[in-house]
Parts: C-alpha cells; sequence; structure tokens
C-alpha cells in the first residue's frame, strides 16, 4: 500500500522548492551563492526523493524539472505578440553619432538624448513568456515574427527562473514576454569541448553554434547537460507595468530575478556610449563571455514608440558592432551559384581556415563588378573576413604576393545549370538566367516555397527537392500537392515512414493565410513583412492580382520598386496559371478579410478545441488564443464563445449545438487568428 500524502510531506515539498529557487538565483543570477554544491545536491536530491514516491507534488516551476523531460517528435511553432526585430548595425564612431543626429532630427529635439548602451553578446535570442510568475512558454526569435517552441529545453537553463520573484513595493505581471540571449561562457564551452573529445565526439567551432545546438535539441535531457546561460535585455508584452525608461524595464526586470548584465550603462549621452564601446572593444576578451559589440538604445519609451521602426528594425536602437574577425588564405577556384530569381552570384572556394573559431571554406564575392573592382584572381591570396562576425565574405586580394599563376575569373556567358543566354538587366549590378524552366531556379523556388514562412512543409528540405526535381517527379509549386506516398517511397533514402510524414506534411500546409502564399510564391522584393502588408491591405488575392502598380505602390510601407515588381509578377500568364494550379490542387488561401472587421475575436473570450487541426497541434492553437486574450476551455459551457471544430470533433461539437454556441471550422478560425494579429502589428 503506497505511502500516505501528508500535510507535513506536501511542507516539506514547498520549503524544498523555495530552498533550492533561492540559491539557484543566488548561485547563477547574483554570483553570489550561500551554500556549498554539496548541500545544494542534498536539498536537490531530497525534493527528486519526495517527489519520485508522490508525484502529485511535481509542479511547473519545480527545480526537478531542470534535468529536462522525454524527447519531442518536432518543434511546435508560436507569434510573437511583439515582433523581435533585428538591428540595424553600425561600424564606426560615426555611424553611431549620425544614428544619434537622425533620432534627433526625428524627435525634433535639441537637447542631447539619452540612451542606455550593453554588450551585445554572440548567443541565441529567445522569449519567454511569464503568466502570473510563471514560465509557461519559451520561444526563438525565429524570423522575428514567428519563432519555435523550446520551453523544455529553457527550463533546463538554471539562470532562468522557473517562477519570478515578488519584486518589491510592486505585483508580478500577469503577463510578461521578456527577451533575452541564450549563450555559452567560455569556461563553459571550454569543459563542453574537453568532455566531447574524451567521448570521441566532434568539437563544437564556437560557443555561438554550440549554443545553437543545445537550445534545438528534440531532446531537452541533451540541452540539460549542456552550460547554457541567459542574460535578459528587455521585454515585449509588460502587463502594463508603468515604466518610463529602458533602464526602468531592466531594472524591474532584475527585481523579479531574471539575469540582468551588470555591465550595462544607463541614461548615458551619445559620446559616453563611444567610450564604453571602446573600452568594451579592448577588455572583450577578458569577459567570461564571448561578445561581438555593443546595443545602444534611446532610454525614454515613448521616445522609442515615437520613433518606431522599419519592416526590419527598430528606429531607437543600432548595434555598434565590433572590427569584423579578418584572416589571409588562398582562392583554390571561383564556382557560381544560380538562386531562385535568377541571380548568378560568384562564390570564392578557399582554402579552409579559421575565422574567430569557424571554419570558413567558401565566401561570396556579390557579383562581377565587385570582382572587378577589388581585382581578385583565382589562385590569389585574400584577406577574408566574417562581415559581422556572421557572413564570410572576400575583403581584397593581396597583389604583392602573386607569383604569376592567378588567373583572371569571366563570369559565364550561359546559365552553368540549364545553358541559357545570361543577361544584366538595366539597373542591375547582378547577371540573371531568364530561363524560367532552369532546374536551379526551380529548386531554389520550391525551397523556398515549402520554407518556414511560406508553406512550412517539413521534410521538403534541399537534397529531397534537388532529387525530386532531376527526376523529373516535380517541375513546379503545383506538382507538390499531387505528391503520393508510394512514388516517394522509392526514392533514395526515402523509406515508406518518411514518404506517408511527407504526405500528410503537405496535406496539412494547404490552408494558408494570404500573407504566407504571396511570400511562399517568391515574387522579386517581396518578403515576409511586405507580404503581410499587402494581404492586411487588400485582403484578398484576386484584388491584389487585379490591382493597378500605383494602387499596389500607394499601400504604406510598399512603395514603387516592390509595386512594379508584383504587378509585373500577376501580369505574367505563367504565374496566373501557377496560381490556378494551386488553387485547383486543394490550396485553400485564407484571407483576412474573412474576419471581423472592427473588434478583436479572441479578447475576454472562452474557446473550445475539439477534433484535430490540420494547420497547427492544438497546443498551438491554445497558445494563439491566450496570446490574443481569450482563453481555452476543455469542455463546453453556455459561456463558451466558439467551438473550434477540426475533423471527428466528437461529443463538444454535439454539446455546442445543443447549448446554441457558435461552431466554426479551422478556415474560420484562421481567418480570425489573421484578422486579429494583423490588427495587433
Amino acid at each position: 500500500m503506497p505511502d500516505p500524502l501528508t500535510p507535513e510531506i506536501q511542507m516539506e515539498a514547498e520549503r524544498l522548492r523555495a530552498a533550492l529557487h533561492h540559491h539557484n538565483h543566488r548561485y547563477y543570477v547574483l554570483d553570489d551563492p550561500e551554500v556549498s554544491d554539496a548541500e545544494y545536491d542534498r536539498l536537490m536530491q531530497a525534493l527528486v526523493g519526495l517527489e519520485t514516491r508522490f508525484p502529485q507534488l511535481r509542479t511547473p516551476d519545480s527545480p526537478t524539472a531542470r534535468v529536462g523531460a522525454p524527447p519531442l517528435e518536432k518543434f511546435e511553432t508560436t507569434r510573437h505578440s511583439v515582433p523581435m526585430l533585428s538591428l540595424e548595425n553600425g561600424f564606426d564612431d560615426g555611424d553611431i553619432r549620425e544614428f544619434d543626429a537622425r533620432l534627433r532630427r526625428l524627435l525634433a529635439v535639441e537637447a542631447p538624448l539619452r540612451y542606455t548602451a550593453e554588450p551585445k553578446l554572440d548567443g541565441l535570442a529567445v522569449e519567454l513568456v511569464y503568466r502570473d510568475g510563471l514560465l509557461v512558454m519559451a520561444s526563438t526569435r525565429g524570423d522575428g515574427f514567428s519563432g519555435e517552441v523550446i520551453t523544455e529545453n529553457v527550463r533546463t537553463i538554471r539562470s532562468v527562473p522557473l517562477r519570478l520573484r515578488p519584486p518589491q513595493g510592486r505585483a508580478i505581471p500577469a503577463l510578461l514576454e521578456v527577451r533575452g540571449e541564450v549563450f555559452i561562457g567560455r569556461a563553459g564551452f571550454r569543459k563542453l569541448n574537453q568532455d566531447r573529445l574524451a567521448a570521441e565526439l566532434a568539437p563544437f567551432a564556437n560557443p555561438r553554434n554550440a549554443a545553437a545546438g543545445s537550445l534545438r535539441q528534440l531532446d531537452s535531457r541533451v540541452t540539460a547537460a549542456r552550460p547554457l546561460e541567459i542574460f535578459c535585455y528587455g521585454v515585449g508584452a509588460a502587463g502594463g507595468q508603468p515604466l518610463t525608461g529602458h533602464s526602468d524595464t531592466l531594472r524591474f526586470l532584475s527585481a523579479l530575478g531574471l539575469r540582468v548584465n551588470p555591465l550595462v550603462r544607463e541614461k548615458i549621452t551619445i559620446e559616453e556610449a563611444l567610450t564604453f564601446f571602446h573600452r568594451l572593444e579592448a577588455e572583450r576578451h577578458e569577459l567570461p563571455y564571448e561578445i561581438d559589440g555593443m546595443v545602444v538604445k534611446v532610454d525614454r519609451l515613448d521616445f522609442q514608440q515615437a520613433l518606431g521602426a522599419t519592416s526590419r528594425s527598430p528606429r531607437w536602437a543600432i548595434a555598434y558592432k565590433f572590427a569584423a574577425l579578418q584572416e589571409t588564405t588562398r582562392i583554390l577556384d571561383i564556382q557560381v551559384q544560380v538562386g531562385r530569381t535568377g541571380a548568378i552570384t560568384p562564390v570564392a572556394v578557399l582554402e579552409s581556415v579559421s575565422v574567430g573559431g569557424v571554419t570558413v571554406s567558401r565566401a561570396t564575392l556579390h557579383n562581377a563588378d565587385e570582382i572587378a573592382k577589388k581585382d581578385i584572381r583565382i589562385g590569389d591570396r585574400v584577406l577574408v573576413q566574417r562581415a559581422g562576425d556572421v557572413i564570410p565574405e572576400v575583403v581584397k586580394s593581396l597583389p604583392s604576393l602573386r607569383d604569376g599563376s592567378q588567373r583572371p575569373f569571366q563570369m559565364p556567358a550561359n546559365c552553368p545549370v540549364c545553358g541559357a543566354p545570361v543577361v544584366r538587366l538595366e539597373g542591375e549590378v547582378a547577371l540573371r538566367c531568364n530561363n524560367v524552366s532552369c532546374p536551379a531556379q526551380i529548386k531554389e523556388g520550391i525551397r523556398h516555397f515549402a520554407a518556414k514562412g511560406a508553406f512550412d512543409i517539413e521534410g521538403l528540405g534541399e537534397k529531397l527537392v534537388a532529387q525530386l526535381v532531376d527526376k523529373g517527379v516535380i517541375a513546379s509549386y503545383a506538382d507538390i500537392f499531387q505528391l503520393e506516398a508510394p512514388q516517394l517511397a522509392l526514392l533514395e533514402r526515402m523509406g515508406a515512414k518518411s514518404a506517408e510524414n511527407l504526405v500528410q506534411a503537405i496535406a496539412a500546409s494547404r490552408t494558408i493565410p494570404l500573407g504566407r502564399f504571396l511570400y511562399a510564391l517568391g515574387i522579386r522584393h517581396v518578403g515576409e513583412h511586405v507580404a503581410r502588408l499587402l494581404a492586411e491591405h487588400f485582403k484578398g488575392l484576386e484584388a491584389l492580382a487585379a490591382a493597378s502598380e500605383a494602387q499596389i505602390a500607394a499601400v504604406a510601407g510598399v512603395g514603387p520598386v516592390v509595386a512594379r515588381s508584383v504587378r509585373a509578377f500577376f501580369s505574367q500568364v505563367e504565374n496566373q496559371r501557377t496560381v490556378d494550379a494551386l488553387l485547383t490542387r486543394g490550396v485553400r488561401i485564407v484571407s483576412p478579410a474573412a474576419g471581423p472587421a472592427s473588434e478583436n475575436a479572441f479578447e475576454g473570450q472562452r474557446f473550445v478545441l475539439t477534433g484535430t487541426l490540420e494547420s497547427m497541434p492544438r497546443s498551438q492553437a491554445k497558445a494563439c488564443i491566450e496570446r490574443l486574450g481569450g482563453t481555452v476551455s476543455g469542455s463546453v459551457s453556455a459561456k463558451t464563445r466558439f467551438v473550434v471544430a477540426g475533423s471527428a470533433p466528437g461529443s463538444k461539437r454535439e454539446r455546442a449545438e445543443a447549448l446554441g454556441v457558435q461552431v466554426i471550422d479551422e478556415e474560420r478560425f484562421l481567418a480570425l487568428l489573421e484578422a486579429a494579429e494583423g490588427r495587433r502589428g
């Protein structure tokens, strides 16, 4: 007979949890431990023992959750309520002073602006979502608008509080979305690689790659064994907190028990920020973690709101990057790649060289004009850098080291893949293959079509796309939706189970919001943000396809170049046929026009989910509803606003109909989501 769970045992479990949370905060956030490692381990083992004997004692914020959970089959995705935009970059003092001058012009202020400056860590941006102080979700930055849900992995990071600490004199927000950077410190990285070498595993190239790989483990128990850390640097939604400055925000996060970088400088002038930058640059290699620059942010939040953002970055912040790391190597060959728009890009094949801890064997040469300008030849010794510490590029050739064996490179007159003539359009530097049937363009186009942000077809990756095109199985986007499992199972490295999974993923992708559909089409100059703007303005595909160039250019954030490209796309018969073929083969476009015109259908409303949704797991649908202000219940009552019915909905649908509760299908639900999220930003 099992032991009885007494009040005394419950109190002991609560005491152990509180003690472990306290010591975690002292050790991992304040770097000021109060107990020895052995004492901490004894407390942890005592709690593990109690929770093993009495599983009902386990709570979502228990310190034992940090050991990891059983493996996931795949990551779900979630949409950020406030976009996690990238930052504009500056590379010298002049860029930063111009940034300051531009902001003062935009704000029409004479007095010096005050900034908060902080080290820019070389890690991975994440968002932590706390409800009533409890960590309920964590996600990657992703494309800035949507990211992968990595909650179980983030729970294993000991400097991430599973429950927030009540700040003195203030309440914990009902909802708080915290942005932070996950990284691996220098000492942890060295120890991690030593352990990998001892286990006869390949070492990681650098701390950033190690952190990225650790965060994206489907088995969070692997993540738990990695020395991940975090610094928090901002918020998305903050539950109506009375914050006036970015420095106030950071102090508030620290009061909640979140880890904030101690090197932050608050409310300083732009000249003081430059002095801080040069100090950081001189001391960067002495820090216990890697940084690649400094972030400068306008401190006043009302100024931040007034300045707003472009489609890619906030106007009120800039990243001042350290000088790129450079090394010398030799160009062995120059090859050309054909992109999905037909652009032909030269790429240098290099003698492998380590640049800032990353092995580089290929680097971009941009275009023919750039090669001529830098006088780059095959066989040259060249200077290579990782621009922004990320993208390898050839900076310049070193002519003084030539021995006569070097030879000039000529861009091809014909496409290296299909043999079609190469052309250079007026006003462009890139050479292009204009053959729309070019296999290279088809492959790249289909990869783009199936990628995240577009149709997001899991399993349709680069190698499989190449195989399908090379074997003549598919030649267009629409062909994807005619693939069958027996046909796919015959392909190399494609068993029956993988084939069936891919067919199911294709079927699940058929219903798609208009913005993602437009992005998937690969229209030149139409990225995810512009596609979303067009979808929100025109509401439907037919309206956009019929719009004039002037009507498209009039959309805020679009402009004449994009308008010309969109108009040209929908004017071409081949593209019209492609769209018609997609619709004929079962693609359903969810238009923002299908949602309510003037109100958020989720705010304050209760939803019930029943049956299987094709477009997303029910857990993701629940997260979307809650993010937009609604709640999700497990049972239908008179207070239920909507029942979302997927396939095989069961008795909940019948209960809803009996009570007169509105039942909506998946297409209607997606339309409501699209409309509500469009209004939020």
